[in-house]
Order: structure tokens, then sequence, then C-alpha cells
């Protein structure tokens, strides 16, 4: 299991330190929120302040990016090399050619599915690319509640990544902690990202272990 702290829970008025913090805890990638207040009703950060990340960061970045217009988004944050870009479905009308742009560019891109969005959008997309990350939560903000039925969105997931012979991975974004993880992993998922729960408390390595060993 690889774990992606998400910095929109990190104490922003001492960045720096936090970055440090998670990379040194046993952090995998280092997850970065990108939020227009649009697609959601809240906004975060740009490309200046995820450039600064990068400069501390020793670990991968992974952008999520949570906005309308997905090209311009992409077009800002692709010179900073993350390891992913992944987009939301829901706001993408031609979601090829972006993923095709993407990789173009040397980035690994990925598919966002809301909660309430169907798997069956990915029938056509799931093999062209390396990431899949179903949000448990509503997006745009930190610390929501964790919807379990996407427990069993993750291994719907899983299973058509087995019968199609993709190689992509599976994310999971919101409200993951110690008590759930384990059934994420037993569903099928790769990566987690927890904000809150890694953040908020008193040991970002313990944390951090707590999600990697569940078995």
């Amino acid at each position: 299991m690889y774990v992606a702290p998400s910095i929109l829970s990190a104490d922003f008025g001492r960045l720096n330190e936090e970055i440090e913090a998670i990379c040194k805890a046993g952090a995998d990638l280092v997850h970065v929120d990108v939020m227009d207040g649009h697609f959601v009703p809240n906004l975060t950060i740009g490309p200046l302040v995820v450039n600064a990340v990068a400069k501390v960061a020793t670990k991968p970045l992974d952008v999520h990016l949570m906005v309308q217009n997905n090209s311009f988004f992409v077009d800002l944050f692709l010179p900073l090399k993350p390891k992913f870009i992944t987009f939301h479905i829901e706001e993408e009308k031609h979601p090829l050619r972006l993923i095709d742009h993407i990789r173009k560019n040397g980035v690994s891109p990925g598919i966002v599915l809301n909660p309430h969005t169907p798997i069956y959008t990915l029938e056509y997309l799931i093999k062209e690319v390396d990431m899949v990350l179903l949000m448990s939560v509503n997006p745009g903000f930190g610390g929501q509640k964790f919807i379990p039925s996407v427990i069993e969105k993750t291994r719907q997931v899983r299973e058509l990544i087995d019968k199609t012979d993709a190689k992509c991975l599976i994310e999971i974004d919101g409200g993951v902690n110690g008590l759930n993880a384990a059934d994420l992993e037993e569903a099928g998922a790769d990566i987690l990202v927890a904000g809150s729960y890694i953040f908020g408390s008193n040991s970002y390595e313990e944390s951090i272990r707590a999600l990697k060993l569940q078995f």
C-alpha cells in the first residue's frame, strides 16, 4: 500500500517543514489538491505554491485537479513535472485528448470519479490511464466523513482493471483512516490519500505506518 498525504490539511504557515516531515515519515507521494472555486466551492493553491512544494519534497507530487477548464490547469502544472496529474471525468468533454497530452509531456495521467459517478464512464478509458482516483467524500473540503459505498466501488474498478488487463493504480481520496484502510486494501486499492488523519495526528510516521500495515 502506498500513502499520499494531502497537504490540504497541512499547516500552511510552516508548509516547508510539513512537506519535509511527511517525506521523512514514509510518505510515497505528496498529494496536492488544486481547487478553482468553481468546480468545487473552495479555492486552494496554484503553480507558484506547488513549485515551492516541489523544491522541498523528496517524494513525487500527485496533483489532483478539481477544476473547470482542465486543459488550462493541466498546462499550468505540467512544467512542474509531477508524477501524476488527475482530472475529474465529470468536467471533461475530451478525456482521451487530455490524457494523451499529459502523457506526451512525461507525466502519468489519471481520471477522478466523484462518489456518485458510475464506473461505466471508465469503460473506454481504463486502459489509457495510469491511475483511477475514487473520491470517497464529495470533493471540495478536507476532514469529511468517509462514504462506505466506495469500498464496493473500489472492488468493481479492480474487477474492471483485471478484466481489461489495464495497467493502472487505484487511489482513494477522502475520509481515509486506520479504521477503513484494511477494507480498502482488501477491495483492491493501491494508494491511500489521507489529510487530517495524518496531519492531525501526534506522529506522522505512526499514522502513515498504520495505513500501510493493515495485513
